[in-house]
C-alpha cells in the first residue's frame, strides 16, 4: 500500500507538504504542488478519506431522520436530499424511525461523538426533548423541535389557501379533512387549519378523521377513507396527503360515488402517487426538491459556522388532475 511518506519521497518534499496539497490548506508554491500531484499520479496514491476528515474534523456525512422509506412523501424527501448532498460531496446516513425504538437516539448520539456533521430531522416523534442540549448542526424539516433548531418547510398556509379556493371554485358545501396526528408538532398543520377557517367563512361545513400516530401505510389510509365514508356520507369534498386520497378514490369507487361529479378530492404533496391511476389526482404539489436542497444548504453553512437569515420557506402550487 502507498503511504504518503512515499509521495512525499518521490516528490523530495516533507509528508506535511504532501497534505497540505491534499487538502488544499496553506500556502505551497505552484511548482511544489505540479511535483505532489505527479508523484501520487506515478504511484497511483488513493488519500485515506477517513485520514483526511480527521484532519479537517469533518465526516462529510450527514445524518438524515425521517419516519418511514416506503411513504411517498419520505420516499421522495429522502432521495432529494440524497442527490443534494451528492452534489455536496457529501453522504447521507439514514434512519427510518417507524420501527426502530432507539434509532433517533442513535443518531444524535453520534452527532454528539462527530461521527457524522450534522443531521436534517424529520421525524413525528413524540418526546423531542433530546434535542433540548445538542449544540451541534441540525435543521427540523417540517418539524417544531425547539426555539433553537431552525425549521425548513414548505408554506403549508399558502397550501390551505390553494386548497380552500379549489373546492369553494366546485360549490363544496362539506369537506372532510385526513388528518395528521395531532400529537406531532408540525407547520403541515397549517395547511388544515387555515383551509378550514376559509371555508368556515364561506358557509362550509369542515369535519376531519385524524389518523393515528406513525400510520403512514397504506392500509391505514384505506381504513381512514372507510370510515370517512360511514361517518359523512353526504361528503362532497375531501382534502389529506395522496395515500389518504388515494384510498379514498378507490373507496369512492367502490360505494359508486362519482368523482369529481358528486365528490371532489384534493391530495396535498404531489407525489408520483397522484399520476399513477388511470385519473390523475388533482393535488397541492410541495417543492420537494427545492425543500431538499434548502435544507442541505442550511445544514451545511451551520456546519461550516455560518448562519443565513434568508428564507426557510418555499410556496406550494397547484398540480392539475381529473378529480377537484
Amino acid at each position: 500500500m502507498v503511504r504518503i511518506k512515499d509521495v512525499a519521497k518521490e516528490a523530495g518534499v516533507a509528508a506535511s507538504t504532501v497534505s497540505l496539497v491534499m487538502n488544499k490548506k496553506g500556502y505551497v508554491s505552484e511548482a511544489t504542488r505540479q511535483k505532489v500531484e505527479a508523484a501520487m499520479k506515478k504511484l497511483k496514491y488513493v488519500p485515506s478519506e477517513v485520514a483526511r476528515n480527521l484532519s479537517l474534523s469533518r465526516t462529510n456525512t450527514i445524518g438524515v431522520i425521517m419516519p418511514s422509506v416506503s411513504h411517498p412523501f419520505f420516499g421522495e424527501v429522502i432521495e432529494a436530499l440524497e442527490a443534494a448532498l451528492y452534489d455536496q460531496n457529501c453522504k447521507m446516513m439514514l434512519c427510518c424511525t417507524q420501527h426502530k425504538e432507539n434509532g433517533e437516539r442513535t443518531f444524535v448520539d453520534m452527532l454528539k461523538r462527530r461521527t457524522m456533521d450534522g443531521i436534517i430531522m424529520g421525524a413525528h416523534s413524540l418526546d423531542v426533548s433530546l434535542y433540548a442540549d445538542v449544540q451541534q448542526p441540525i435543521v427540523a424539516f417540517d418539524r417544531y423541535l425547539n426555539d433553537r433548531i431552525p425549521i425548513v418547510h414548505c408554506n403549508h398556509k399558502k397550501g390551505g389557501q390553494l386548497a380552500a379556493e379549489r373546492f369553494l371554485a366546485h360549490g363544496c358545501r362539506h369537506i372532510v379533512e385526513v388528518i395528521g396526528y395531532q400529537g406531532v408538532q408540525t407547520p403541515a398543520n397549517e395547511y388544515h387549519f387555515n383551509a378550514a377557517d376559509i371555508l368556515h367563512a364561506h358557509g362550509v361545513r369542515v369535519d376531519v378523521v385524524e389518523m393515528p400516530w406513525n400510520a403512514f401505510d397504506y392500509p391505514s389510509f384505506a381504513a381512514a377513507a372507510q370510515q370517512l365514508f360511514q361517518q359523512y356520507p353526504d361528503v362532497d369534498g375531501v382534502l389529506g396527503a395522496d395515500l389518504a386520497i388515494a384510498a379514498c378514490l378507490h373507496v369512492a369507487a367502490a360505494l359508486g360515488r362519482r368523482v369529481p361529479d358528486d365528490l371532489r378530492l384534493l391530495a396535498y404533496d404531489g407525489t408520483a402517487v397522484t399520476r399513477m391511476g388511470l385519473e390523475p389526482i388533482t393535488a397541492v404539489r410541495q417543492p420537494i426538491r427545492e425543500l431538499a436542497e434548502l435544507s442541505v444548504r442550511k445544514v451545511l453553512q451551520m456546519v461550516n459556522g455560518m448562519y443565513e437569515d434568508g428564507p426557510w420557506v418555499i410556496d406550494p402550487f397547484i398540480l392539475d388532475g381529473n378529480t377537484c
